[in-house]
């Protein structure tokens, strides 16, 4: 692999391997770490909006969408309409509950391994990156 100095795509490497690498440890939930984040950011929310979960999230609403037609499809979350017809919400299906069960311990030791891996120092300049170009 080439080695570069250009920010974006080292950022872009790591979060490919990181994906790669939560992808593995959550496969006997089938789950991916995306589909898990989302579930989770749906169940904290408890049934949100799509305009709630998607400011939560930090999608935009045509990433959230398309993520949601996946698991929709999957018959992980239903979509319905809220109070009037303008408003969209999300809820969880028996089936990700389930999932979720199944893919938290298997995230908890994913985390562990990457904590274990990384030094807290280098997790922080993470954060502090993430904060420094307004994500």
């Amino acid at each position: 692999m080439l080695d570069v100095e250009c920010y974006c795509t080292l950022a872009r490497r790591s979060a490919r391997a990181l994906t790669e690498f939560y992808d593995d440890a959550l496969a006997p939930s089938g789950l991916k770490v995306t589909q898990y984040s989302l579930l989770r950011a749906i169940k904290r929310l408890k049934e949100p909006s799509l305009t709630l979960l998607a400011e939560a999230t930090g999608l935009d609403r045509s990433t959230l969408g398309r993520n949601l037609r996946v698991l929709e499809k999957a018959g992980f979350v239903v979509i319905h309409p809220g109070r009037d017809e303008r408003t969209r919400i999300v809820e969880l299906s028996t089936k990700a509950t389930q999932a979720l069960k199944i893919a938290r311990p298997l995230w908890t030791r994913a985390q562990a391994k990457i904590a274990a891996a990384v030094p807290e120092e280098t997790r922080q300049h993470l954060r502090s990156l993430i904060q420094a170009v307004g994500a």
